[in-house]
């Protein structure tokens, strides 16, 4: 919490604001709530709010947004997000969606993006949500593995 009361009032209402938006019928509404929540993501009521907005059920426009504005904080709480959506995620659209946002992040293309990546999805990997581990170890496996090398269940030519 911010300690002078003057300047809290504005961001609770703001994102007070922002999460009656997150129930709008309107795709676009809720995609914009979505981003100006992606920056208060470490608080928990926000975080709940985050995570239904990320599994949107009517709109991959809403999913794509919020998971866009997560990754761009930069840091292992937007990640976690969007690893503890992707999960759960039920729909085939939701999840690419959501895989999309992470892999196809433009910080990861540099070296130290890269090292970044590695560096947030290694603390995740100790999360204590199940879903969050395990996406982190999945990828950070999949990174591993040299470029057309397949895994252990694949048929190659023989």
């Amino acid at each position: 919490m911010r300690d002078d009361p003057e300047q809290e009032r504005p961001f609770l209402d703001s994102t007070t604001k922002a999460t009656r938006e997150a129930n709008s019928p309107l795709w676009s509404v809720r995609a914009a709530a979505g981003r100006r929540l992606a920056a208060s993501a470490h608080i928990p009521e926000v975080s709940e709010v985050l995570h239904r907005l990320l599994l949107d059920p009517d709109d991959t426009g809403v999913t794509q947004e919020t998971a866009e504005a997560l990754m761009q904080r930069g840091d292992a709480c937007g990640l976690r997000a969007v690893l503890a959506a992707l999960a759960c995620a039920q729909a085939f659209d939701t999840s690419d969606q959501l895989a999309a946002e992470i892999d196809c992040d433009p910080r990861w293309i540099t070296e130290s993006g890269a090292d970044q990546l590695v560096r947030q999805l290694r603390e995740l990997t100790s999360d204590e949500n199940d879903g969050v581990r395990t996406e982190a170890q999945s990828r950070l496996l999949r990174m591993r593995k040299p470029q057309g090398e397949m895994g252990p269940n694949a048929s190659g030519p023989t």
